[in-house]
């Protein structure tokens, strides 16, 4: 099968992967929620448990990020934040990678890492098993431009 350019399935499938990864650890299932906010708009996250209040989001990608991807993950810390908000108490906030190369920029002492730290936004690392990364490895070589 031929795929698009841009086809994310196999990120979607490492996404989706690493959620019950990190649900098995921590011995509560994450799974997608979307919420209807004022005005029509709406949110939604990659993992949600309503007790204990965790909200996830997960990044499946292979490798140092560039430039706008780095924006992308922060895109998601911010949204985590918002999240964190609609319910007025405390949550456990995570950003889920599954390769250590892609969290490291968000470790550390970097101003992303710093920042994700002061708001209390934790980088977990599941590693993704080899045949899942092998399959976004082959993705992130088609997607590349």
């Amino acid at each position: 099968m031929t795929r698009q350019p841009g086809d994310s399935s196999e990120q979607q499938e490492a996404e989706q992967w690493l959620l019950d990864a990190l649900s098995a650890k921590l011995g509560v299932k994450l799974a997608k929620k979307r919420w209807q906010l004022d005005g029509g708009s709406w949110t939604e996250v990659d993992g949600f448990s309503q007790s204990p209040l965790i909200v996830c989001e997960a990044w499946a990608h292979v490798g140092a990020p560039r430039s706008a991807q780095k924006h992308k993950v922060m895109t998601d810390a911010f949204k985590l934040l918002f999240v964190s908000l609609l319910f007025r108490q405390d949550s456990r906030r995570i950003l889920l990678f599954g390769d250590h190369e892609a969290a490291k920029h968000f470790q550390g002492n970097s101003w992303m890492g710093r920042c994700l730290n002061e708001y209390g936004i934790q980088v977990e690392v599941v590693d993704m098993s080899p045949e899942i990364k092998a399959k976004v490895v082959e993705a992130q070589k088609r997607q590349y431009r």
